[in-house]
């Protein structure tokens, strides 16, 4: 699905949606961001040597999982953090670079969802983590 399509379920816009495209296969959410250069989170982070924040690689994580509970989530509904846990970074991310997450949903009772999830660049692993989010909303 492609950013249109994307909007449809999860209720981020510019400047936080971090998201090009997404599809599911078996179970699992992939999505890809292409990293250009201009993001509000690059100026500052690092001047000289711009490097993606390891808590923007942890959103683009959680909005693909959240791909995965688009029957949860209509309008008015809110998918939140919880929870982070076993985080690793092992390398950074850079402009000119595409992200490629892989995230799963590995139990949940509702309005609770436990995920795991890895980013990747060019095959490279550059975090993996366990997250849990609650859907908040009517």
């Amino acid at each position: 699905m492609n950013r249109e399509e994307i909007m449809k379920i999860l209720p981020h816009r510019e400047d936080m949606l971090l998201l090009d495209e997404v599809e599911e296969r078996d179970g699992t959410a992939i999505g890809h961001y292409h990293v250009r250069g201009d993001e509000f989170f690059l100026r500052g982070h690092f001047p000289g040597n711009p490097i993606v924040p390891g808590v923007i690689l942890c959103e683009i994580l959680a909005q693909t999982a959240c791909v995965l509970m688009q029957d949860v989530m209509s309008e008015g509904k809110l998918p939140v953090y919880t929870g982070l846990n076993n985080v690793k970074f092992r390398a950074p991310v850079k402009p000119g670079d595409t992200i490629e997450t892989r995230c799963q949903i590995k139990r949940a009772k509702h309005p609770f969802y436990f995920a795991e999830g890895k980013v990747t660049v060019a095959d490279k692993l550059c975090v993996s983590a366990e997250f849990s989010f609650a859907i908040q909303g009517e």
